[in-house]
């Protein structure tokens, strides 16, 4: 029987699952689409695992991601970690001389800087869809092309076409007019692949020294059009690592691990792969306590509160029975 810890990265486009052994070597993973049914969504990744491991073989959960919260009290997650530490130390564990990771995902898109293992800076825009997962997926549907296919043909480019990137409405519409010009498919990719690139080094890397070696990660990081437009911007590699759409679950992984080596109480706070089949909902309530009128977002198994979440002060996050 074998030892595992698990992260889960819980996203608007994708919900991802890894699992690591005592090493950080990677044991399993899954890539799922969330489809906008997170609970939904991590039931289905909790169910294939449970065909394939016991509950007494999980010694340690992770979760990050924009769902992380969500997810940390549907799991019983020992440690519920931001995104920017995920990712950074995901890096980090792979790779001790990384300086830089560029991280794109389906709704945001990050900038962090490390100095010997340790993050020193960092940046991160979700303003505006354009250049992220999901402004990319629109697309390569738009075009009838699977995303593999929308970053290879994007290589074949002759002449890149000039797109508007600042703006995803903008970008959509000036990618149809370059259409309906007569400009092919592959220089139209290239070109949203240097617009994408372009609008990102302006905005989320601005003031930033981008520092050799460089790590890109996320679900864009798959794109290879986007890949050799970083690097032709750089002027240097861009290295996609091992695990690349997974790294936010790997480094949930990893901190839980750390997190339970320095526990001085033993065991999981794990709830079991059964817990997404519970008769789990949410209730959204409006606090009357203060001036904040916070809209809480309670999350029960049957009758039992198991958590709440989006309460400024705490009242009701802190407030859960043990």
């Amino acid at each position: 029987m074998g030892k595992y810890a698990m992260g889960v990265d819980s996203g608007s486009v994708s919900t991802d699952f890894v699992l690591i052994d005592e090493k950080y070597q990677l044991v399993d993973s899954l890539y799922l689409r969330t489809h906008g049914d997170p609970m939904g969504t991590i039931a289905q990744g909790m169910g294939i695992l449970r065909e394939l491991y016991r509950d007494e073989e999980i010694t340690a959960v992770g979760t990050t991601g924009s769902g992380r919260q969500l997810a940390g009290r549907m799991l019983g997650a020992d440690v519920i970690k931001n995104e920017i530490t995920a990712h950074g130390v995901a890096a980090a564990v792979i790779d001790p001389e990384v300086r830089t990771v560029i991280e794109i995902g389906g709704q945001d898109s990050k900038i962090i800087l490390l100095d010997q293992g340790i993050i020193r800076d960092f940046a991160m825009n979700t303003v505006c869809a354009a250049g992220t997962g999901a402004f990319l997926d629109r697309q390569a549907e738009r075009m009838n092309l699977t995303v593999d296919e929308f970053g290879q043909l994007g290589l074949n480019a002759k002449r890149p076409e000039r797109i508007a990137g600042r703006c995803a409405v903008f970008a959509e519409s000036d990618i149809i007019h370059k259409q309906q010009q007569g400009a092919g498919r592959a220089d139209i990719i290239a070109g949203v692949a240097e617009a994408l690139v372009r609008n990102y080094l302006s905005d989320v890397a601005r003031g930033k020294k981008i520092r050799e070696k460089v790590f890109f990660q996320g679900g864009v990081s798959a794109n290879a059009a986007i890949r050799k437009a970083f690097e032709n911007a750089l002027g240097c590699q861009v290295t996609v690592p091992r695990y690349n759409k997974v790294m936010g679950a790997f480094g949930a992984a990893v901190l839980a691990s750390e997190f339970m080596a320095d526990r001085k109480t033993a065991g999981t706070d794990f709830r079991g792969f059964h817990s997404p089949f519970e008769e789990m909902k949410t209730r959204i309530f409006c606090c009357s306590g203060c001036v904040n009128h916070c809209e809480v977002t309670e999350i029960l198994s049957g009758s039992e509160r198991m958590g709440c979440l989006n309460d400024r002060c705490g009242k009701y996050q802190n407030n859960i029975p043990q």
